[in-house]
């Protein structure tokens, strides 16, 4: 792996005067992950980021999810493998997970990586070593890029905007912005919103491995969770109008978790619907009964800020 960053055309730079900066900025360095099926031909496409800030540690992956992303990659490759790329968030972020905590115990180093002030600043020796096996190991057909800094003032922020801007089916992303949140990454990025402004964003988990509650190879993550006292709560987007079955997969991901928690602390479990459930709608009436069976209360979007607000005084 280089030491020198290249300097991202699109959006800031990590040479910057020193002055030019707001005390908030921070600097970024992402690598994006690309599917590349054929390397004789050269046809990737970006299924993936990774960013970190070098100088505290801190971390986000996201990588392709919604349906439409995944049609979008076998319409480019019909044969595509599937389970690899839904399991590769996974891969890469206990990788990157033992190598924070290795630090966290042995201490920071320092690198060339350098701030805007020209102080160099500090690194770890596991993100360069985790980084440059990862490299070498990945299978043939996946790729990072090289690595590119970026300013911003938020890694989340960050992070959803190179996503929109690499990776992200040009179309939803630009729809996003226009309409009401339906899908649930749209959803996921109003909930967070909400969270923020009620300034608990914080005390809130974001991506719950379900292989905590079920067995090492699970893939599957809830998008938001948090505790107070003995209480673990998680909250779920389901946009029921676009995918009703995802209210059936989180109806047993809490049979899991409740089995798994039993006589070691208390649930509680919200799905955030896009709709309002109607009892008159035959599909809304089994979905309601599902959710009332297994304890879970459900939320239409509508009403998630008035849900944030009761449960901030909980996590402060």
């Amino acid at each position: 792996m280089p030491e020198q960053i290249n300097r991202d055309p699109n959006h800031g730079t990590p040479d910057a005067e020193p002055g030019n900066d707001t005390p908030s900025e921070r600097i970024f360095v992402h690598r994006i992950l690309r599917y590349v099926p054929n390397l004789l031909r050269d046809e990737g496409i970006n299924i993936g980021v990774l960013l970190y800030d070098p100088n505290t540690g801190e971390y986000r992956i996201r990588t392709i999810e919604d349906t439409t992303e995944f049609n979008r990659v076998r319409r480019l490759h019909p044969s595509f493998d599937e389970s690899l790329l839904r399991g590769l968030r996974d891969q890469l972020e206990s990788r990157l997970g033992a190598a924070k905590q290795s630090n966290e115990n042995g201490g920071p180093v320092r690198s060339t990586l350098r701030n805007g002030r020209g102080n160099p600043m500090p690194h770890t020796t596991e993100w360069l070593q985790v980084l440059e096996k990862w490299d070498a190991t990945l299978s043939q057909t996946l790729q990072l890029a090289e690595q590119k800094a970026t300013t911003a003032d938020d890694i989340d922020t960050e992070i959803d905007r190179l996503y929109d801007e690499r990776v992200a089916v040009i179309a939803l992303a630009r729809q996003a912005r226009l309409r009401r949140p339906d899908s649930r990454a749209d959803m996921r990025r109003y909930c967070e919103q909400v969270f923020r402004q009620a300034r608990i964003w914080d005390h809130i988990e974001r991506g719950v491995p379900m292989k905590e509650f079920t067995f090492a190879t699970d893939p599957k993550r809830l998008d938001f969770g948090y505790r107070y006292k003995r209480v673990r709560g998680f909250v779920q987007t389901v946009p029921i109008s676009r995918n009703a079955a995802d209210a059936m997969l989180f109806g047993d991901a809490v049979l899991h978790i409740t089995r798994h928690s039993e006589n070691r602390f208390d649930t509680e479990f919200t799905a955030v619907t896009d709709v309002t459930l109607d009892r008159s709608n035959k599909q809304h009436n089994y979905i309601n009964d599902l959710f009332s069976a297994r304890g879970i209360e459900p939320v239409p979007l509508d009403n998630f800020a008035v849900f944030v607000a009761k449960l901030r005084p909980m996590l402060q």
